[in-house]
């Protein structure tokens, strides 16, 4: 059965609903004759000036018109100076955890931050004692060992009601032999876990070329920058003395091991038990070799700013590899990379942390499109500044992408400094972005527009999609080795980073018939979920997968009649809140069956408008109702609240917060209702 059979049913459905009314309006009382075109200008206090609006019904115009004008003159207010937009990347707390536990491994005294870390942690905490994943979750306990025992090194007794309750929720669970790898690598390098217990990850690992069928480049982009450092550790096994007073032998319980439940599973635990024995007696001059080049690994794709790869995990590891081999803390790698970390950490009044990453290029490029959205003239020059920082970021040097894709560079990065692992995802939006302005008004966009979707269509996989770092990095088994207990070390083809490639193509003309559209979209309907969503990578969940697939569906070209999008805005409808907005948990990465179910959320409620808008839907009373929603919902200062994480790391095992996408959204899903009433 191909897909246009699965979703036929739910197709059916959704024309028989428009056929007897639904989705015109008309059941809503709407009154869609009473439009007329507004004319004025929007200007804010800093006389900025927009295009002039859609034609909207008379009723409403005062109230969207005002929501927009406070979220444009909140975003001018926030704008930086030389151009971009940033906000907060927050995460769970073992980012924070860890920046203690880095800090003590080095011995470097944060005496002077530790009152603001300590609020940070206590405030995260939740009434029964632990740390979660999210907000919501219920707590997580690797995240609430790693919070407990950098609560402990930073002095917090173990009688305290915070840890005792912390405590007492650990054991409920399993103690430290139940958490996860990682958790488990961090406390053996304190002696508090037993390295044999560890999965091995050979160093040897790095002196196989893209040659042979396992090496380094497929693993994905963040998994590689993390194994590298990691297998360093590994073969090192470092044991650092703790007096009894900061040691943690109350979290320990009954080991009861982990069920191997697959017969791939059961052979890679062979190997481990293998590579183990070779641990003990390893080729002296192999390894030697292996450590070698793993160090100069490190050291080549280290940034000049001291980054690694703009993500923590890599930055830690990769400092304490180089620690471990024996680097001083004055060496100029190491006072980089440090600083690198201290750049990535920020304090307010809810205390000091330590960001997973920092956003800058992807909340400039988001913002920049909710800005024009919104009807904000591009030739404006906070606007054009903005257009030529995004410019200015564009990468052209080579990075570990071209082991698979040989291809010109182009691409853009997430962050300040990350030239070696450029994005799809980021790439297509700030191409998008960048397609209303002006090459005349902002200098090198031709020839950066070029190179960019030169960039992208290069990375397009061998089944037709996109990834975001790699093209063709999809050996699922190594989501199988026992090192892998997050399931995130391959980066292969989405529903979303493909739905934006097509969006983007769309923008720039390309047809369906093309032979790179052609092949994604056959991609993004052989994907489709039965019930006529699509799964999210990047982002919460089915809602976030379903909007971007829509837009880049409809963008290329795909008849808005179609069963395929039919069923997706069939699903849309269908799984709207009573108070008018959407909202997923971040359970629906674990638990399918909950998809497009939670509380409502701003950017969740905005990608659902956004995902019906593109099917066609302005006039159904699900869009009315999600309007009201951002409408009703929006603060006077003309931001919205945002407490549920809607951003994705590693699927069921990290999540984000982007405090931009609460804002950034909303406005983005107001002006294309606008936009889209115009006709």
């Amino acid at each position: 059965m191909n897909l246009f059979e699965n979703v036929g049913a739910v197709a059916q459905e959704a024309e028989e609903e428009e056929a007897r009314g639904i989705g015109t309006g008309d059941e809503a009382g709407e009154d869609w004759g009473d439009l007329f075109s507004l004319h004025r200008p929007l200007e804010d206090r800093g006389g900025h000036r927009s295009r002039p609006p859609a034609i909207i019904r008379s009723s409403w115009v005062p109230q969207i018109e005002e929501a927009i004008r406070k979220s444009r003159d909140y975003f001018f207010k926030t704008q930086f100076p030389e151009g971009y937009w940033w906000s907060e990347l927050e995460s769970n707390v073992t980012i924070t955890a860890e920046y203690v536990m880095l800090a003590h491994l080095l011995g470097i005294s944060i005496e002077e931050k530790k009152k603001a870390i300590i609020k940070y942690l206590l405030e995260r905490q939740d009434e029964n004692g632990a740390w979660g994943l999210y907000y919501g979750d219920g707590g997580e306990l690797s995240t609430t060992i790693e919070a407990y025992f950098a609560l402990k090194l930073l002095g917090e007794l173990p009688e305290s009601e915070p840890l005792s309750k912390a405590r007492n929720f650990i054991l409920e669970r399993g103690g430290i032999q139940a958490s996860r790898v990682f958790t488990k690598i961090w406390l053996a390098q304190f002696d508090q876990y037993e390295w044999k217990k560890i999965p091995s990850m050979p160093v040897e690992l790095v002196l196989l070329t893209p040659d042979f069928y396992f090496n380094i480049y497929e693993f994905s982009s963040w998994a590689r920058g993390t194994v590298v450092p990691l297998s360093i550790v590994l073969c090192i096994r470092p044991k650092s003395s703790l007096p009894e007073s900061l040691s943690i032998p109350e979290l320990r319980s009954a080991d009861h091991g982990k069920r191997l439940d697959s017969r791939i599973n059961k052979l890679f635990f062979v190997f481990d038990r293998i590579a183990k024995r070779l641990e003990k007696r390893p080729i002296r001059k192999l390894r030697q070799r292996a450590i070698e080049a793993a160090k100069n690994w490190i050291i080549d794709h280290q940034e000049k700013t001291g980054d690694w790869g703009g993500i923590q995990p890599q930055m830690v590891y990769s400092i304490l590899a180089l620690h471990y081999l024996g680097f001083p803390l004055s060496h100029p790698v190491m006072r980089k990379g440090l600083k690198a970390i201290e750049d990535f950490c920020m304090e307010d009044v809810e205390g000091r942390r330590m960001q997973s990453c920092i956003s800058p290029v992807w909340d400039t490029a988001l913002t920049l499109m909710a800005l024009t959205d919104a009807g904000v003239a591009p030739e404006l020059p906070a606007m054009e500044k903005a257009a030529s920082w995004l410019v200015e970021q564009q990468i052209l040097t080579g990075g570990d992408w071209q082991f698979k894709s040989p291809g010109p560079p182009g691409g853009w990065a997430f962050e300040f400094c990350n030239t070696r692992y450029p994005d799809v995802d980021d790439s297509a939006v700030v191409l998008n972005v960048l397609n209303r302005f002006d090459s005349r008004k902002v200098r090198g966009l031709e020839f950066c527009k070029s190179r960019g979707m030169e960039w992208i269509l290069s990375m397009q996989s061998s089944n037709g999609g996109w990834a975001a770092f790699d093209r063709d990095n999809d050996m699922d088994i190594l989501n199988r080795i026992p090192f892998a207990d997050t399931e995130a070390m391959v980066d292969p083809p989405t529903a979303d980073v493909t739905g934006r490639v097509m969006e983007v193509m769309g923008c720039w003309g390309y047809e369906p018939g093309d032979r790179e559209a052609r092949r994604g979209v056959a991609f993004l309907k052989r994907i489709q979920e039965k019930d006529g969503s699509w799964w999210g990578r990047w982002g919460v969940n089915y809602i976030y997968g379903t909007w971007s697939v829509l837009r880049g569906l409809i963008s290329i070209g795909e008849d808005p009649r179609s069963p395929v999008v039919r069923a997706a805005v069939h699903w849309l409808k269908d799984h709207q809140n009573s108070d008018g907005g959407w909202g997923e948990t971040c359970e629906s990465y674990k638990r399918p069956e909950l998809a497009g179910q939670g509380p409502s959320t701003a950017s969740q409620t905005a990608w659902a408008i956004m995902g019906l808008l593109a099917g066609g839907e302005q006039k159904s009373p699900e869009v009315s109702k999600g309007i009201q929603y951002l409408l009703r919902h929006q603060k006077p200062d003309g931001t919205w609240d945002e407490t549920y994480f809607t951003g994705t790391g590693f699927p069921g095992h990290f999540f984000i917060r982007y405090h931009n996408y609460r804002n950034c959204f909303p406005l983005m899903a107001l002006g294309q209702y606008f936009m889209k009433l115009r006709a």
